[in-house]
């Protein structure tokens, strides 16, 4: 069975636009066309598009996923060569994710901050006595109250 871009783009949850994008950048070159120059996608080219859109949904750059494809064209003899890549990605995918979450318990932290300033009227509830300083000990004080909740949200936001 043959798809036209619209029909690949329904079925993938990939804008045509975004297809399109990885065609002009090489990123398809499996993908065959008919007489009127009209992509026509196969079932098997699915899997290859799920691979792309993953990739550069996931930061990797357009010419790594292209030099990907390339080893996938070639053969069986970049099997080896396409799962070390793919390793890579997974411990660079695997340490952005750990950076966004540091950065996630931040806001969350941030938002306790002020949630309680605007319940107390003041974020002087936060200070050093007597001084424009935040306290030391403020992040202990949001970490021993998160160990307190089951969803952090009931802690961060307004009822």
């Amino acid at each position: 069975m043959e798809y036209l871009i619209g029909d690949v783009a329904k079925k993938m949850d990939i804008n045509a636009s975004a297809i399109r994008f990885y065609d002009k950048k090489g990123l398809l070159p499996f993908v065959k066309r008919d007489e009127a120059g009209r992509r026509k996608f196969e079932q098997q080219d699915m899997n290859f598009l799920e691979v792309i859109d993953c990739l550069k949904k996931s930061g990797v750059p357009v010419k790594d996923i292209a030099h990907f494809v390339r080893l996938c064209m070639e053969g069986d003899g970049t099997l080896q060569e396409r799962y070390d890549y793919l390793d890579n990605e997974e411990k660079d995918l695997e340490q952005k994710i750990a950076d966004m979450n540091d950065k996630l318990a931040f806001l969350r932290f941030k938002k306790w901050y002020y949630k309680t300033s605007v319940e107390a009227g003041t974020e002087k509830i936060h200070f050093v006595p007597g001084q424009n300083l935040v306290a030391p000990d403020t992040k202990d004080k949001y970490q021993a109250e998160l160990k307190k909740v089951d969803d952090v949200h009931d802690l961060i936001d307004f009822k």
